[in-house]
């Protein structure tokens, strides 16, 4: 969700500085205030988090309500001294947070946050403005909400629930109580519970002084004669300015990774210990014993301290990302922590040292490489096997990869060595970016400047593996998941990604011009149907063709004018043929630029195939994804998909076989859950689809037709990912009632799973996370959120990770076994694609890898149901 959070500064901060008392530094600066807004800021950072944030402080200028009123706030005492001389520090405190600040003179911050709110409501799905002051709940609606720090959020049924009128009644509330706290007179003698039973049978403060002479008692009759006048400023007064004239740009609002350096200055003089432990932030420690080798001398020693290992962590410098094209520039290696040497081979740049010839050093470290009998630690090791393996050395003897043990510890946190070292040492240390500069080339970066970053990485990778990683594998029951499934698919996924995929080339342009002659049909047609020609990839100009020249209804606006995203342009297809031409040249284009053209371009020159990357450390759920290029985004089922998907080809003598897993979440849902209606219908080899349409529709097999097994298919698999009836209603284009009564049926036919649903949410709840059933885990934090859009969000994914995570694991234990018993000489595994595997088989090899195939797929775990496999083979993916 796209959200925007508007922080009251001057609120938070007086909170913070009466609810803190005593707090001082050990030289006697005060850091009440200060270290309350601070820990209020990361609270909300951390529960909410927001993907827009500003904080908005009042103008030290009279505003606009003084010159109405002078004896507005008038009551109030001068910030205390103590809390003035903390606020230079609390704005230093979001600076070094890169959490911009706005203020203006002449307006409070209410009125710049109810303008903001107000401006940007239609790009936003929610908008929170984090504040105290009741007179900001006149603003809420469907989309922008109150954060009350102390009682959560309130949107419309809240305040109707605490005020007893709806928001746009706040203010007629607030003109006939006043507010004591900003001296708004309000009228004598009326309180909020009177104000809020007049304005609830009058409707608006306009009603109530019209007729004045129904209030039924006496003495509020005669009060509201009396002080109409007031109640008519006090309105005034409480109204916020929802038309500041203030220039934004809301792109500096999103939120950005903290000044670290900036932050551990203030944090550090401020003495706050435990914000700076929560944070991660410590000084940078200095380096260990890191030792260049440039003579055989020095380098046979170290040999010789490698025959006396058991473990040693590697680590690469090389010329390039892709481990397909990478040389290697220099070897990083620790034998213990804080210990390490660097080797460095092909450093070329102006006054550069002799170094070691690669060859030489390759050679002579291949014995313990290849070693099974020394253990190899490593931060994304599957790299290192690679680049080694293109070098002649198959690395043997791996035992951790620090990436995937932090992927697995905790899915969503972010796995560069550098955010490991941070979170788990507090110590900074350079990127890759910031010791490469603006060089061409690794290779032409100093000797000592590398060999410094190299030996850094390989000893923190080293300390991590040792030290801290494993026993929090351990601590998180892991272990089995770790050293049985992720760290055995390493060399898996690499002999995979070594081996790539042919490509058609002399295909690829042939569809190139085909994709482009349609292209231009699609043009011709588009500019036909908006009776003018423009530009259709822009949406300022396609806006204008939809929205006021063909009048067409606006759904969605954003800052620069209307949206025309996908989603806006799927509604409008049902009063336009026009928006569904734009969607089609949109996909058509995509493709052809991201596959088509592209493919061609990413054929390695050596193997003459396309080498995709696997990632194992992205995607929460456990599943693989597929990077340079996405494989796995290529449309499935779609005849666009598979025209690119006939670009992909074997060798000569060779088919492509394709390995699927059958409606593998619902099988796995029917497990977990239970439910003997869904594990019979599998059992049964029925057709689930129909199965469930007969369920939610009623009447016999030969009466469901193709689009009722459709909507049954969406919501069999709509379960699975928790979707509630709005998204079924949209998805399927029918009422929220009518989807909400589908769900309503599914769960009465198949009760179960309905069971299973309210108990992992209640489980979760306790534990604060879900689990696969290897065990694979996704804590979720959110699920106790006060907010609603967060909670449910959790909601969702406690639902959809146990049976996504253990299919994921599912096809990667299948992955680890063919890999095993695969006879190379007669198949070799290329592809994965969320549960699809592909090879390239002999043409009298078939039969016997697809029985292969099928018993390590279908065999490899017993469920309460059947796990079924679907093999196909053919001459292109597109066949199979």
């Amino acid at each position: 969700m796209k959200r925007l959070f508007l922080v009251d500064g001057h609120g938070l901060a007086y909170r913070a500085f009466f609810a803190i008392k005593g707090l001082s530094t050990s030289t006697g600066i005060s850091t009440n205030a200060v270290y309350g807004f601070t820990t209020m800021l990361l609270k909300l950072l951390k529960e909410e988090m927001p993907e827009y944030l500003a904080v908005v402080f009042d103008s030290k200028t009279p505003t606009f309500r003084h010159k109405k009123y002078p004896d507005y706030k008038a009551q109030r005492e001068k910030m205390p001294d103590e809390m003035q001389k903390q606020m230079p520090l609390i704005m230093d405190v979001i600076t070094a947070f890169n959490i911009p600040i706005f203020s203006k003179d002449e307006y409070e911050a209410d009125d710049i946050i109810g303008t903001l709110a107000k401006r940007y409501e239609d790009e936003m799905d929610e908008i929170i403005m984090v504040t105290g002051d009741k007179d900001m709940l006149q603003l809420v609606n469907d989309k922008i909400k109150v954060l009350e720090t102390k009682k959560g959020i309130y949107d419309i049924d809240g305040v109707k629930e605490k005020f007893g009128v709806l928001p746009n009644k706040i203010i007629d509330v607030l003109s006939l109580c006043g507010d004591t706290s900003d001296n708004v007179p309000g009228v004598k003698g009326v309180g909020e519970k009177t104000a809020i039973t007049l304005i609830q049978e009058f409707g608006s403060l306009e009603n109530l002084l019209h007729n004045i002479d129904k209030v039924s008692k006496e003495k509020t009759r005669e009060n509201i004669k009396t002080y109409s006048k007031d109640a008519i400023l006090s309105k005034e007064l409480v109204t916020i300015d929802t038309q500041v004239p203030i220039s934004i740009d809301l792109e500096i609002c999103k939120v950005k990774e903290y000044d670290k350096d900036k932050l551990f200055e203030i944090l550090d003089k401020l003495e706050f210990k435990k914000i700076l432990k929560e944070l991660g932030l410590y000084k940078k420690e200095t380096s260990g014993d890191y030792r260049i080798i440039t003579d055989k001398d020095e380098f046979q020693s170290l040999l010789n301290s490698l025959k006396d290992t058991h473990s040693f962590t590697t680590d690469l410098q090389t010329t390039s990302i892709n481990p397909m094209n990478a040389q290697i520039v220099g070897i990083a290696i620790s034998l213990k922590p804080h210990s390490t040497y660097y080797i460095p081979v092909a450093h070329e740049y102006l006054g550069a040292p002799s170094q070691l010839k690669k060859e030489y050093v390759l050679d002579e470290l291949k014995p313990f490489l290849e070693s099974k009998d020394i253990k190899k630690f490593g931060q994304n090791i599957k790299y290192e096997l690679i680049v080694l393996a293109n070098h002649g050395i198959r690395l043997k003897g791996i035992e951790l990869d620090t990436m995937i043990a932090s992927y697995l510890i905790n899915p969503t946190a972010k796995h560069n060595l550098e955010d490991i070292v941070l979170n788990y040492y507090g110590v900074t240390k350079p990127s890759y970016k910031d010791i490469v500069g603006k060089e061409e080339s690794i290779s032409a970066v100093n000797i000592q400047q590398l060999g410094e970053y190299a030996c850094s990485n390989a000893d923190f990778t080293h300390r991590l593996s040792c030290d801290t990683l494993m026993p929090k594998i351990r601590e998180e029951n892991l272990t089995a998941l770790f050293e049985e499934i992720e760290m055995p698919l390493i060399e898996v996924l690499a002999q995979m990604e070594c081996d790539g995929i042919k490509i058609d080339i002399p295909y690829l342009k042939k569809l190139s011009l085909e994709f482009g002659q349609k292209l231009s049909d699609l043009k011709e047609d588009i500019y036909k149907l908006a009776g003018e020609e423009f530009n259709i990839n822009s949406p300022k100009q396609l806006g204008f063709v939809l929205f006021e020249k063909l009048k067409m209804p606006v759904t969605k606006k954003t800052k620069t004018g209307f949206s025309t995203n996908e989603e806006v342009l799927k509604e409008l297809s049902n009063y336009h043929e026009l928006p569904d031409k734009i969607l089609a040249y949109r996909e058509l284009t995509k493709l052809k630029s991201t596959y088509v053209d592209a493919l061609a371009q990413l054929v390695n020159p050596v193997t003459h195939r396309v080498h995709t990357s696997y990632n194992q450390t992205i995607a929460a759920t456990g599943r693989l994804t597929s990077s340079d290029p996405n494989l796995q985004n290529i449309p499935i089922r779609t005849e666009l998909g598979n025209r690119i998907r006939e670009a992909f080809i074997p060798e000569e003598g060779y088919v492509l076989l394709s390995s699927d897993y059958s409606q593998i979440e619902l099988r796995i849902l029917a497990h977990v859950a239970k439910d003997e209606r869904l594990i019979n219908a599998f059992i049964n080899n029925e057709d689930i689809h129909t199965q469930t349409a007969i369920e939610i529709f009623g009447g016999s097999p030969e009466l469901i037709t193709s689009e009722m097994r459709r909507a049954a298919k969406v919501v069999n698999f709509g379960i699975t990912y928790g979707m509630s009836a709005y998204g079924l209603s949209k998805e399927l284009k029918i009422t929220p009632k009518q989807a909400n009564e589908m769900i309503d049926k599914y769960f009465e036919k198949y009760p179960q799973v309905k069971d299973y649903i309210d108990r992992t949410i209640e489980e979760t709840k306790l534990k604060g996370y879900v689990a696969s059933l290897w065990g694979r885990k996704r804590h979720l934090p959110e699920i106790n959120s006060k907010d609603r859009t967060l909670r449910e969000f959790a909601y969702r994914q406690a639902i959809n990770m146990p049976i996504q995570g253990t299919a994921a694991d599912l096809i990667k234990i299948a992955m680890i076994e063919i890999h095993k018993r695969l006879d190379r000489k007669k198949a070799k595994m290329l592809l994965q694609v969320h549960d699809e595997l592909v090879f390239e088989v002999k043409e009298n090899s078939v039969d016997e890898i697809v029985e292969l195939v099928k018993d390590c797929m279908e065999g490899i775990a017993k469920f309460l149901v059947p796990i079924k496999v679907d093999v196909h083979s053919g001459k292109n993916w597109g066949e199979i």
